[in-house]
């Protein structure tokens, strides 16, 4: 752990950027490649029935051991983490085979399911069992700041599922469905074996550097270990249960309370993030072809959010961990760490919120032209997939400001914090359900998105609440980054002005000239960010030329 936190961290959220742009990527060619073969029908049961499944079994299994085990990671009896994580596989056997049945025995519709729906249920089930099986390494990967190897696993990883699904469909489209299934399976066992096969290879070569300093120091084998001594696994077989020496009789320690405290996050976050697709699975209120427009839309108004936010909130969520700590005020820690977590937190928001106003602005002008680059003239003929993108543009900007925010939460409040946020969260997982159900009846699947955006504006009224309570005894207000500054927001106007006569006078007829305009406006907005961020984004470019040094430097 000696790597500074802040540096590593900033690593870990450029890599994800880069993947995140380009899975992302992937997936959005490859939903255009699966509308125009199988049809909507077929992608709305994959990506709402389908990937609701795998995202329940992850959220509540995977997601709490995983958050609970990343924290202060410095201090781990780590023969405790790993029996602790490997407790996920037997729970997600039996939750797997629990939600399977469900999935084809008790959901039902009035329309027909697609071919090889069954063995599509039974592989994603399988394939989240056989991820979990790796969850100790994943782990390690992120405690010892392993970032390349993750980035390049996730990337190696959707481009075989890619693969594999579209060289099975694209001759035979009727099989799309036992493509999915054979895909979800082959990048699972990938990832997972391909995980351990790498740590086999890194603990060998540590051996290597500790025999060839021993020889070189004339040490004996019982006296001070060398190059292992920060690295608790001497083996492979140390990533199984049982293996390492555990010195506390606690089995689990304050893990398992932190563990729970997640987990009952993690239910009622999924109401609230996965609400649509639970709603859209478990009534009849739309249609699977209805279904299928909806995720596509939600795809492409998502991505500014899935390449950025995302990442960022991952990184920031360990950053958060390693300096802040939970059970203690701000005026008890050191003061430097406090600190820099501050501007830090300052710097996120502002960021993902100059981001979020930048896509709604040119969300609102430039939706018309996105959907017909993606699906051709049939998605602009009606107004329904534009109006939803444009409206997905103001959930995508509250979307950003409510990751960075329930991040910090997150990452720095105490067990007994998470538990009030929790039951907080019930009353406003109710309200999601009622306000989703009845704006689906009074506007379609629009709904949904204004169902979300009520669903994000309560939990960053809550988030927003712990961070001023938390800073409330220093002279820190980190939220102040949310308010964009004047020349950003004279910016903002002016091109949501330009933007919308260019779309009123310009399209479809003349798109070329319309793009031109956007691509023009946007250099203005960003020439105007860069101005009033100066400090940000010399911080950035030192932070890139010390890097580039110390490779220099150790090469």
């Amino acid at each position: 752990m000696t790597p500074n936190i802040l540096k590593s961290s900033l690593e870990n959220a450029s890599f994800s950027i880069i993947f995140q742009i380009v899975c992302r990527g992937v997936t959005f060619l490859l939903n255009a490649f699966t509308v125009r073969h199988v049809g909507q029908d077929v992608l709305g049961v994959m990506n709402v029935r389908l990937l609701l499944l795998e995202s329940i079994i992850l959220s509540m299994l995977k997601e709490p051991f995983f958050k609970a085990c990343l924290t202060n990671t410095a201090e781990h009896n780590w023969a405790q983490v790993v029996n602790l994580l490997w407790l996920t596989v037997p729970l997600c056997s039996l939750f797997s085979l629990f939600l399977g049945y469900i999935w084809l025995s008790v959901l039902t519709t009035d329309e027909e399911l697609p071919a090889y729906y069954t063995f599509a249920v039974w592989a994603v089930a399988a394939s989240c069992v056989i991820e979990l099986s790796s969850l100790v390494v994943q782990l390690v990967s992120s405690a010892f700041l392993f970032v390349r190897l993750r980035i390049v696993l996730d990337s190696i990883m959707i481009a075989i599922r890619t693969l594999t699904f579209v060289c099975f469909i694209i001759y035979n489209p009727e099989y799309a469905l036992l493509a999915f299934g054979v895909a979800q399976l082959v990048a699972a066992i990938f990832y997972t074996t391909s995980h351990y096969l790498y740590f086999q290879y890194y603990i060998k070569s540590l051996r290597k550097e500790k025999s060839k300093l021993r020889r070189r120091m004339s040490v004996n084998e019982n006296e001070e270990e060398y190059v292992l001594s920060e690295f608790p696994f001497r083996d492979l077989k140390d990533f199984l249960p049982g293996h390492l020496e555990n010195n506390e009789s606690d089995a689990f320690g304050k893990l398992r309370g932190l563990t729970w405290s997640f987990f009952l996050q993690s239910i009622l976050k999924l109401i609230l993030t996965e609400g649509e697709r639970l709603i859209m699975t478990m009534s009849s209120l739309l249609t699977f072809k209805q279904q299928g427009a909806y995720e596509l839309v939600n795809n492409l108004g998502s991505l500014a959010a899935r390449f950025i936010f995302r990442p960022i909130e991952d990184s920031s969520y360990f950053y958060f961990t390693q300096m802040v700590k939970r059970d203690k005020s701000l005026n008890e820690q050191h003061p430097g760490k406090v600190q820099e977590s501050v501007n830090v937190l300052m710097h996120l928001c502002s960021t993902v919120a100059s981001i979020g106003l930048i896509v709604l602005v040119f969300g609102q002008s430039y939706s018309s032209l996105l959907l017909w680059l993606y699906g051709g003239s049939k998605l602009i003929d009606e107004s329904l997939p534009v109006f939803l993108l444009r409206t997905h543009c103001l959930a995508v900007f509250l979307l950003g400001i409510n990751g960075v925010t329930e991040c910090y939460t997150n990452a720095t409040a105490d067990s007994k914090t998470i538990n009030k946020n929790s039951s907080y969260m019930i009353g406003e997982s109710i309200i999601f359900v009622v306000v989703s159900c009845a704006f689906v009846n009074w506007f379609g699947p629009v709904g949904f998105i204004f169902g979300n955006c009520v669903n994000m504006g309560l939990r960053i009224i809550l988030s927003i609440s712990f961070i001023n309570k938390r800073h409330a005894e220093t002279n820190y207000r980190p939220l102040r980054g949310l308010v964009p500054k004047p020349v950003f927001s004279g910016s903002l106007i002016l091109a949501a002005l330009v933007t919308n006569v260019s779309q009123a006078y310009f399209f479809p007829d003349a798109k070329l000239f319309h793009f031109i305009i956007g691509v023009i406006m946007f250099v203005l907005v960003m020439l105007s960010w860069a101005y009033e961020h100066q400090d940000l984004i010399l911080l950035a470019v030192n932070k890139w030329y010390d890097r580039r040094n110390g490779r220099r430097k150790s090469e």
